[in-house]
This record gives C-alpha cells, sequence and structure tokens, in this order.
C-alpha cells in the first residue's frame, strides 16, 4: 500500500507554511484558516518532507 499525506486539521494553526513550500500537494481554506492536502497521494517527496520538517505545530505526516 502507498503512502500517504495527512494533515491534522485540528492542529494546524493556518501557518501556510506548508502551502508555500509544496502549492501542488497543500492548499489554505479561507473558510477555515486553515491548510488542507489538495493531493494526498503526494507529490515531489523533497517538498513534503521540507513541509513535514517546517510545520510549526507537526500536524502533517506520512501515513501507511
Amino acid at each position: 500500500m502507498a503512502k500517504r499525506v495527512v494533515l491534522d486539521s485540528d492542529e494546524c494553526v493556518g501557518c501556510q507554511t506548508c502551502v508555500e513550500l509544496c502549492p501542488e500537494v497543500f492548499s489554505f481554506n479561507d473558510s477555515t484558516e486553515k491548510a488542507e492536502v489538495i493531493k494526498p497521494e503526494g507529490g515531489p517527496e523533497d517538498c513534503i518532507e521540507e513541509a513535514i520538517s517546517s510545520c510549526p505545530v507537526e500536524c502533517i505526516k506520512w501515513e501507511e
């Protein structure tokens, strides 16, 4: 089974760092003021890994 990108929206603080680093996988939801995964199957792993490590609340991860 392939790994998927997941974001815990309850933990997200809406800083948009992941959106800036990896806009092909993450977007910002203006109504909830939180980021969301728009491509859970992933994309460029280097930018996803950078988004994971840059998230101030560590709410992004890979899930098997």
